[in-house]
């Protein structure tokens, strides 16, 4: 007989929030979270061996700092008890959020492409850039540019810091980086 009510294992699911609203198991490595925020620090670089969860806690940190976040995602999870850090940081910054994992290829080309793809995909998540009264027109047109597959090398090159600059610029709040 099968237990409908048994919670489903992960495997190979990396999403925060998908374990959290479909019914799997979840360790809670939220006090992380907090441990970040009391040991402070600009850059904080995450090594762990492969499959250590590394991608799945850059999305629970995602879940957390960013603007319109879900916070019953972490109802009843260690984070939850820290009242103060969650009122001061939970679902208040803009987050970048680029997984560069899974950009394997075997020429200059191809990696080029599959990186330029991963900006467009990141700088879709921010559309909402495109209606901001606070940019310019033409910071605007600079989103723009994160958005085209035949991008120049110099807006790959500051891709990243000009999603930063303009998110920054649209919310009045440093950005959040995840590299993954």
């Amino acid at each position: 007989m099968v237990d409908v009510n048994k919670k489903k294992l992960p495997v190979g699911i990396e999403n925060f929030e998908k374990i959290r609203t479909e019914g799997f198991y979840y360790v809670d490595k939220t006090a992380m979270i907090r441990d970040l925020l009391h040991n402070w620090g600009e850059v904080n670089l995450f090594t762990r061996p492969r499959r250590f969860g590394k991608s799945l806690n850059m999305s629970m940190l995602r879940a957390f700092f960013e603007i319109g976040c879900d916070k019953a995602l972490f109802d009843g999870l260690a984070i939850s008890k820290e009242k103060g850090l969650c009122d001061m940081y939970m679902g208040k910054f803009p987050v970048v959020s680029v997984n560069l994992k899974a950009l394997g290829a075997d020429n200059y080309e191809t990696a080029r492409s599959l990186v330029v793809k991963e900006i467009n995909r990141e700088a879709r998540r921010h559309q909402h850039l495109r209606e901001s009264d606070l940019l310019s027109a033409e910071d605007k047109q600079t989103f723009s540019s994160l958005m085209k597959r035949d991008m120049n090398d110099d807006t790959l090159h500051y891709s990243l810091q000009e999603l930063s600059e303009l998110l920054q610029k649209h919310y009045g709040k440093k950005v959040i980086m995840l590299i993954d």
